[in-house]
């Protein structure tokens, strides 16, 4: 019999060609996301251990509960010293050791400066985080690897000499005190996943003179050292600094304030080991242990490779796999329907065949095993297809770079779910969805068959269905309600479930779409026929082939459901991807319009005017302006201290051509200020008095030297305007706030004054401050060129620093369009499939109606009239369940746009009209293309054949 069954596949390999297709596509999906989950876990973890460089082992602290404050404070408080470097170089199997050490220093050349961030160096380049892409690295004294950036920016190259200086350096030698500032060194491994640096870089290694390798006092002229190498960072192990240089043992040691290498805090090392043999590396290992202070161990980068991929599993890439996996499911849902039509249509074909066989003694159990082996064999061979085009396709996308958008390098990586889940799946579903159809095959006896019958489903949908139906509808518009409530609570400020169990309300959320949908799938031999019907009733008017095409839809409402679900899933899918993008880019935009208020700023001490006016001119800027700046203290209503950068503008005209917020209906005077919504410090709401004063004087200063703000006042700005203002200064003023953000991140907030107040002594200047609003895209120039050229202008300025926050922002939104233009186009796939189904239903709807067709061309319709039927059909299949797909989407669309994106601002409902009338009219061109080969079939056979073949 499976001799028999294979042949038999073979002769209607044509017909078994469409759900093949189905399958193939579905289970390449499947395979697909999981290659893109591995892909991310892959890329994400090799970020998080870029910091490893080449080493294949790392000293960290132990990590358990157990650790009490003071081992915790021990752990941190370790040097260089404590982890016995030599000894463990001379361990046999150690290659090299290097310990992690990082900072900030101005680098200078002439008139020039520049800022980098800068790490400790190795025997052998293989253990740096980053590469030399020229020269070598440092390994004598007074030496330094300069990034291409700075090293660019500063017009050196290999062998010049720069000058290197630094803030602790700069302290240590205007107090003698050579310990300098090492209690907080900004670890190199301090750093988070995202590459910003858990402590505060600067006031480690900032701007500053320095201490010379001898000792000597260099606070004014810095520490100069020659350039040996030139660094790149491929990996992104700093790309939040744009890269790191490698400076020599001596040269951070000085830089950090100190006179000794050892007595630098540390808390991870890194080591190459010779891991050629496991039990000699496992000897080495426990050799180099002895060696550590307490609570300290070797850990394998294997091993912190895995506990970084299990520190994720909660998070995004977890999030994204599932997300992407529950997209190809339905995607083989929609197959399944596919398949389950294909083989109705094959059994009808073969009534004759299987009559035949059950003549000459086949049973019933015989043909049904029959049918469910031939989808076994399809359901093999195309899933093991779909599998290696899914292989293919990542592997190409890998390739093209593209992924490069989202700021992540991917490559292929396969696992064996990648194999064996879309296989299994694949084979399972096409034999489930062969069921029916091995039912059918054996339904009937051997005479039944062999008369010419129409094989037309009557059998009515069940109470259970409608039930069950209701039920789940039901259940699914509650949880999306409760989630809807508990987010408009939490919203509002209100106790709320979403505020401390936020994923299990948006899990109710996604729980009550999926149950809501899945209601109306079950339904939908209830609902779709009716509205066939009356989109149908219309479109009868247009003619008899109209007429035709709606009385053949309403024979099998059975079917016509099953096909309509099968588009209805896939249009559903992409319709709420569309939305849902757009809603993100959107939401996102106004959201980092409020967090990122000023795309690109420039500040400091030593800022002039010439200089403000030459940056405006670079392209790329669209509008700056320049002004006065003072740090200043305020006391909220809540009775806090807040360090505030006061600004004087001339007026609220003036502040909107650079800052990107909601400025209207407000006014800046010589009575008000306006200040943020939400400080910069806690992201929390400030609470306001009626009025409120700031003050600036000797108390001030010595709070702005003590917590050292930053880039704005880089210089010891306090101390400068303490000299200027001679005593302690104040100013009350009413307040106005509104939500703007990233002005200047190292204050509290950000507050403007009328211009006024600096010009009638009422506040002594500081510092000044240029906002600039950047349209790089516009000007035809790439925004890191801007940013370089703004940053030359101000080159001769040691004191100024240029921050560009529109680098962030543009970088969330490619992040934003990258991956939802991803997902357009993996859910694409569930909507081919769909389409797929659509010509299998026509073709069963042919066969059918072989002897119908024919009556119809024997009293006279024409070819062109019945092609014109069945392309009517199709268009009402594809139309009318694309439509309510679009409708289903948009709403799953809005619903899960508020419950993500309400986090972040205010939600935008958008109505993708341009996605969702392409989406329509692909379905309705591939329904008419799916209308060729059926009508084509119909309209060949002569009406006397087709009488005496039916």
């Amino acid at each position: 019999m499976f001799s028999i069954t294979l042949k038999l596949m073979k002769k209607s390999a044509r017909m078994l060609i469409p759900a093949g297709i189905a399958i193939l596509i579905g289970t390449a999906f499947i395979a697909a996301t999981f290659l893109f989950g591995n892909a991310m876990n892959d890329a994400l973890a090799a970020q998080n251990t870029a910091q490893l460089g080449g080493a294949n082992y790392v000293i960290s602290p132990d990590s358990g509960k157990d650790l009490t404050d003071k081992d915790q404070d021990y752990i941190y408080t370790r040097t260089v010293n404590d982890f016995q470097l030599d000894r463990i170089r001379a361990t046999e199997g150690v290659k090299d050791a290097r310990a992690s050490y990082a900072g900030s220093v101005t680098v200078t050349r002439g008139n020039k400066h520049a800022s980098s961030y800068v790490i400790t160096t190795a025997a052998k380049r293989t253990l740096l985080p980053v590469t030399i892409t020229q020269g070598d690295q440092p390994a004598d004294s007074n030496e330094i690897a300069l990034t291409k950036s700075v090293a660019d920016q500063l017009g050196v190259k290999v062998g010049d000499r720069v000058t290197v200086n630094s803030q602790a350096a700069q302290y240590a030698g205007k107090t003698g005190d050579s310990a300098g500032n090492t209690g907080d060194a900004g670890d190199e491994s301090a750093q988070n996943a995202d590459g910003t640096s858990s402590h505060d870089g600067d006031s480690d290694a900032a701007s500053g003179a320095s201490v010379s390798s001898d000792g000597a006092n260099t606070a004014d002229s810095g520490m100069t050292v020659r350039v040996v190498g030139l660094t790149d960072d491929p990996n992104g192990a700093y790309a939040y600094y744009g890269g790191a240089s490698v400076l020599s043992d001596n040269v951070i040691t000085a830089m950090a304030g100190s006179n000794d290498f050892g007595n630098l805090p540390v808390y991870l090392v890194y080591l190459d080991i010779d891991d050629a043999s496991d039990t000699a590396a496992a000897s080495t290992v426990k050799q180099v242990s002895t060696l550590l202070p307490k609570h300290f161990s070797v850990q394998s980068r294997a091993a912190l490779v895995e506990e970084s991929v299990k520190s994720m599993s909660s998070g995004e890439t977890s999030i994204t796999t599932i997300f992407l996996l529950s997209f190809g499911i339905l995607a083989m849902l929609v197959a399944a329907l596919v398949i389950a039509n294909t083989f109705q249509v094959l059994v009808a074909q073969r009534r004759r065949t299987l009559a035949l066989l059950r003549t000459i003694g086949a049973n019933k159990s015989q043909l049904y095993v029959s049918v469910l082996f031939e989808a076994g064999v399809l359901g093999l061979i195309a899933s093991a297809l779909g599998v290696g085009l899914g292989i293919g396709l990542m592997a190409a996308l890998c390739q093209s770079g593209l992924m490069k958008a989202t700021g992540m390098t991917m490559r292929l990586v396969l696992s064996g779910p990648v194999f064996t889940v879309p296989m299994a799946f694949g084979i399972i579903m096409t034999v489930i969805a062969s069921l029916g159809s091995a039912r059918s095959a054996t339904a009937v006896t051997p005479l039944e068959a062999l008369r010419p019958i129409e094989l037309t489903d009557t059998r009515r949908a069940g109470v259970v269905r409608a039930v069950i139906s209701v039920l789940l509808i039901v259940a699914g518009v509650a949880l999306c309600a409760f989630s809807v409530w508990q987010m408009s609570e939490n919203i509002a400020g209100r106790d709320s479930m979403a505020d401390k169990q936020y994923p299990l309300v948006l899990l109710a959320a996604i729980i009550g779409c999926a149950l809501i949908f899945l209601g109306l799938v079950l339904s939908a031999t209830f609902w779709l026929p009716v509205l066939m019907r009356g989109v149908g009733a219309m479109v009868a008017l247009a003619g008899p082939s109209a007429k035709v095409a709606h009385a053949n839809i309403q024979k099998n409402p059975r079917r016509v459901a099953a096909t309509g679900a099968a588009l209805l899933i896939g249009v559903t899918l992409v319709s709420t991807i569309a939305t849902g993008a757009a809603s993100a880019k959107q939401t996102m935009n106004e959201a980092l319009t409020t967090r990122y208020s000023v795309d690109m700023i420039a500040a400091g001490t030593d800022m002039t005017g010439k200089q403000a006016s030459e940056a405006a001119k670079v392209k790329g800027v669209q509008r700056g302006i320049y002004a006065p700046t003072r740090m200043m203290t305020m006391k909220d209503a809540d009775g806090k201290s807040l360090s505030v950068l006061v600004v004087g503008v001339d007026g609220v005209d003036a502040l909107r051509k650079v800052v990107r917020s909601d400025l209207s209906g407000v006014t800046i005077d010589g009575d008000s200020v306006l200040m943020p919504k939400y400080s910069a410090a806690t992201g929390k709401d400030i609470p306001l008095d009626k009025s409120v004063t700031f003050t600036a004087g000797a108390a001030e200063a010595q709070a702005d030297a003590a917590n050292g703000p930053s880039g704005n006042d880089a210089n010891g700005s306090a101390e400068n305007g303490n000299e200027q203002s001679g005593g302690t200064q104040t100013l009350t003023l009413k307040p106005r706030k509104v939500d703007y953000r990233r002005i200047a991140s190292n204050y509290a907030a950000v507050a403007f004054v009328d211009a006024s107040h600096f010009t009638n002594g009422g506040i002594k200047a500081d510092g000044h401050i240029m906002l600039m609003r950047i349209d790089a895209e516009g000007a035809g120039v790439a925004l890191n060129d801007v940013f370089t050229n703004v940053q030359n202008v101000f080159s001769a300025s040691a004191g100024v620093t240029v921050t560009g926050p529109v680098a962030e922002r543009t970088q969330w939104e490619t992040m934003i369009n990258g991956m939802m233009a991803l997902l357009v186009g993996l859910i694409a796939v569930a909507v081919l499939i769909a389409l797929v189904g659509v010509a299998n239903t026509l073709s069963l709807s042919v066969i059918e109606r072989t002897r119908e067709s024919a009556t119809l061309r024997a009293i006279g319709m024409t070819r062109g009239q019945l092609r014109r039927s069945l392309a009517v059909e199709a268009l009402l299949l594809s139309l009318v369940s694309g439509v309510v797909g679009v409708v289903l989407g948009t709403l799953f669309g809005w619903l899960g746009s508020y419950m993500v994106f309400s986090l972040y601002g205010d939600t935008v409902f958008p109505f993708e009209w341009a996605t969702n009338g392409v989406v329509l009219g692909v379905a309705a061109l591939a329904a008419l293309l799916a209308s060729v080969a059926p009508a084509r079939r119909a309209v060949k056979t002569p009406p006397v054949e087709a009488l005496a073949e039916a």
